[in-house]
């Protein structure tokens, strides 16, 4: 019986993997570039290999780490009223699906509406797609994926270049649309707002501006679980990009800038050192103290979030809040 459960769900789920192969060849070409300036840094798209997935979903239930459950907090208490507020029957895409664990309430509030919905989740890793998707179709037998295992410049080239008659709400969930500086944001949601028509709506996360040792917290718990996460980018390229990097000579270190109203993330070299790549057949050099920049995340408040709605073809029309007013959920209607 189970087996046969599993394969029915299967039937309603497609796999479309759009790197063609790519993907190694740009993390090599992206490594090489961020490790040859003169601040080091590499991208944080590259966290999500299948370690760094689990580590993230460990991440998530950090007592420190608020985002998740503030977020859930929202979408448990107002998903009915949010998916109401987009009207008529609607796909569901989403940026960055990971375990699609919060999704569930939007998928829920949109079967109880309208009886079936077609789900398409975007995420870099495919292992993370095949197994979350399996889940929620043995969970929702009215529901059907085709997932996109791919950037999201990518992904959203190839949902622009489909049919999408029906409505779109688009999703992007956590704090995501931190993690791009104030142009990258301007950028990520023009792109997303060529793929959607007027009437369609974007629903997202957003984290809120709030006192720095909160926020420290988040990106530094002491069980070590983010700083294992940030430094496995060290194992991947070892694992990769044949390099020889001694993951315990690198520490983890966040910090809030007041200024740019971001935590920004890196790796500390704790020594003088020399690593080598093989693959790319490159020596990099390391003072003590030398960084590896890896990731920003910006906090807003609701006027930065209307104000970039308004530069990129939407206009903000409702914002949600968790009870302690750290965490935003935010409805923008593509113009």
């Amino acid at each position: 019986m189970v087996s046969q459960t599993v394969s029915a769900a299967a039937e309603r789920f497609r796999l479309r993997r759009l790197s063609n192969g790519r993907d190694a060849t740009s993390f090599a070409e992206d490594v090489r570039a961020g490790l040859t300036t003169p601040q080091k840094s590499l991208q944080p798209k590259y966290f999500y290999d299948a370690l760094g997935s689990q580590l993230f979903e460990a991440i998530c239930h950090l007592p420190e780490y608020y985002l998740t459950r503030a977020e859930s907090e929202i979408l448990r208490n107002n998903s009915e009223e949010i998916v109401g507020s987009v009207g008529g029957p609607a796909r569901l895409v989403e940026l960055g699906s990971g375990s699609a664990e919060k999704t569930r309430y939007l998928i829920q509030a949109l079967l109880d509406r309208q009886g079936s919905l077609k789900y398409l989740p975007i995420d870099i890793s495919s292992v993370s797609l095949e197994r979350s998707s399996l889940e929620l179709l043995q969970i929702y037998p009215k529901l059907s994926i085709t997932a996109y295992a791919a950037d999201y410049f990518t992904a959203l080239k190839a949902l622009a270049e489909s049919d999408g008659s029906e409505r779109t709400i688009a999703l992007f969930l956590g704090s995501n649309i931190g993690n791009f500086d104030p142009g990258g944001s301007r950028a990520f949601l023009g792109e997303v707002r060529r793929v959607l028509k007027p009437g369609d709506a974007l629903l997202v996360g957003a984290d809120l501006k709030k006192p720095a040792d909160v926020l420290i917290q988040a990106y530094d718990d002491p069980l070590g679980v983010t700083a294992a996460f940030n430094l496995n980018l060290l194992v991947r390229m070892n694992r990769e990009l044949e390099a020889n990097f001694d993951v315990k000579k690198f520490r983890h270190r966040a910090s809030y800038n007041e200024e740019l109203g971001r935590v920004e993330i890196r790796m500390v070299s704790l020594e003088e050192q020399t690593v080598r790549l093989n693959t790319l057949d490159l020596d990099i050099s390391f003072r003590e103290g030398e960084t590896i920049h890896t990731e920003n995340s910006y906090k807003f408040d609701v006027e930065q979030l209307a104000r970039l709605g308004s530069a990129t073809g939407f206009s903000l029309e409702k914002t949600w809040f968790d009870n302690a007013r750290r965490f935003s959920f935010n409805l923008f209607a593509a113009k």
